[in-house]
């Protein structure tokens, strides 16, 4: 049986299409899924245009944010059957003897490969999933919502496991993408005061920030960062697609404050680091997640106090995927979202 997908075929700029593919056949410790929804993510599109970072095995189907119901299950797999409402965390590939899986953060194991990018993602009808990756959705949370989960993993791991954050702390997100927003969700439900700052392109999108609580500031953002007590905001969160920020992020943290960076950019950097030793300041980096991570997170949607409804910017058959991607990269929705066919 052949399915449409959204295939990543090359290195160079553009190279995405749809291609008819087989069904998967699924092995020993593995569920086979049918895709119910999967989100774009910002590192599909950074694939799309061939300015990303990280090793790619082409041909490749793009989507590592998805959820749906077992349709098969393989032999060795236990606790899970056939009709289960589930998402997939994205390490579909690990060493488990690596010394970072050993302590239960296979998402930092060098070897990883993830959906999307080292194996065949979710953006067309069936996938394969190791059976150590699912999670139960709840029943109240539809799939188009529950495939954000992983965004919202990740956001979780940069702001509440990688910050050092607090009730009246005052947090400034940089860049207003569905990472950056989910972060700017997860400092306010810490108690922070939080403003997200972005470019005039992103008002639209800032406007759903501001319906989270935040305040949403176009351009210069060190008014609002230094407007305590003249020092700067205690966590900065780079969630942009650029290096640059970085430099922002160090104006406008505090001393003895800190900086999570989260958003990836390649380009050179071409600025001096030392504000970060003048002001002691703390740069931690933040990358993807992990099992109990997923279960926070699964919690908090079920239980209603993480709501994502408000950055899906609309739901596209696969076969439409341009224009879901042209939505994202131009900044007229926050996430899109695809359905397959």
């Amino acid at each position: 049986m052949k399915a449409a997908a959204v295939v990543n075929y090359a290195e160079s700029k553009g190279s995405v299409e749809i291609r008819e593919i087989e069904q998967p056949e699924i092995g020993e410790g593995e569920v086979l899924l049918e895709v119910a929804n999967v989100g774009v993510c910002g590192s599909d599109l950074h694939q799309w245009t061939s300015d990303h970072s990280w090793p790619v095995n082409y041909p490749v189907v793009l989507g590592h944010e998805f959820g749906g119901k077992i349709i098969e299950v393989g032999p060795r797999v236990d606790g899970w059957k056939v009709g289960d409402r589930v998402v997939s965390e994205t390490a579909a590939v690990i060493d488990p003897l690596n010394p970072m899986s050993r302590i239960g953060l296979y998402n930092l194991d060098p070897t990883r490969k993830g959906f999307g990018y080292g194996v065949n993602g979710a953006m067309t009808k069936y996938v394969k999933v190791p059976a150590r990756c699912l999670h139960t959705v709840p029943e109240q949370v539809p799939f188009e919502e529950a495939c954000l989960t992983e965004p919202c993993c990740v956001a979780y791991s940069a702001v509440v496991v990688n910050s050092n954050i607090k009730p009246g702390d005052r947090v400034l997100v940089i860049g207003p993408g569905t990472i950056g927003m989910l972060c700017a969700v997860m400092a306010k439900i810490n108690g922070a005061e939080v403003a997200v700052v972005g470019l005039e392109a992103d008002r639209g999108r800032l406007e759903i920030a501001k319906g989270y609580g935040c305040e949403a500031i176009i351009g210069d953002a060190t008014e609002w960062a230094r407007e305590r007590d003249g020092l700067g905001a205690d966590l900065i969160i780079d969630a942009a697609g650029a290096s640059a920020t970085l430099k922002i992020a160090m104006s406008l943290v505090r001393p003895n404050g800190q900086i999570t960076k989260v958003g990836w950019g390649p380009q050179p950097c071409n600025f001096s680091l030392d504000p970060i030793v003048q002001k002691n300041v703390r740069l931690q980096g933040s990358f993807s997640h992990n099992w109990p991570i997923w279960e926070k997170v699964i919690g908090m949607m079920g239980s209603g106090i993480l709501d994502v409804k408000p950055i899906i910017g609309g739901v596209w058959p696969v076969t439409s995927w341009l224009e879901a991607f042209e939505k994202m990269h131009h900044g007229e929705v926050v996430k899109s979202v695809l359905k397959p066919v």
